[in-house]
């Protein structure tokens, strides 16, 4: 063999090698692509988590703050409606003293101007407290006792069967500021 041919059969071996290393380098980029696709894919997963999560904590710190206005508002709107409820409940002894008042003044003929007076004046007071929330607890005899709406002073044997458990007599009104009981109707039941 000459030199040339020598040559030739080293380059072509070379070139062989050349072409089988580009082959394998190919081989081992296309292998590594998918491995970093992989890693970009778990990366893009993991920060699609994280962002999944940073928007459900929003979501619950934006409830939690919606529910605190409500229920801070609900809280103001009480205190101004029940803010009187001290004022109210020391009138109240005044409207059961003008409702005796008119009951004994009732029967007096001669007291007819006198009564016509103090029942304006009743009036007008039961109107303008009625104005700022009072309203007068509906109870009626006959009616069942519920110890959370109603307080029993004491027990009486019913008359009938038919009065057991029930409201036999209302010693006292009760009110309502709003919808808070500020007193409770005092009554007796039947045992």
């Amino acid at each position: 063999m000459s030199k040339k041919d020598k040559n030739n059969d080293i380059e072509s071996e070379q070139v062989d090698g050349v072409q089988n290393e580009t082959v394998e380098v190919e081989d081992q980029v296309s292998e590594d692509q998918p491995v970093e696709d992989t890693e970009e894919e778990t990366v893009e997963e993991k920060l699609e988590a994280e962002l999944k999560q940073e928007k459900e904590k929003f979501l619950r710190l934006f409830a939690e703050f919606e529910n605190y206005k409500r229920r801070t508002s609900k809280e103001r709107i009480e205190l101004f409606s029940t803010a009187s409820e001290g004022v109210m409940k020391t009138l109240l002894p005044v409207l059961d003293d003008f409702e005796r008042a008119l009951s004994h003044i009732e029967d007096d003929k001669e007291a007819e101007e006198l009564r016509k007076g103090v029942l304006l004046i009743y009036q007008k007071l039961v109107n303008t407290l009625g104005q700022k929330g009072l309203k007068v607890m509906e109870v009626e005899k006959g009616d069942v006792f519920n110890a959370d709406t109603h307080e029993a002073i004491t027990q009486i044997p019913a008359p009938n069967d038919d009065l057991k458990g029930k409201i036999i007599d209302i010693v006292e009104k009760g009110y309502l500021l709003g919808e808070k009981i500020i007193r409770f109707p005092k009554v007796v039941i039947g045992q």
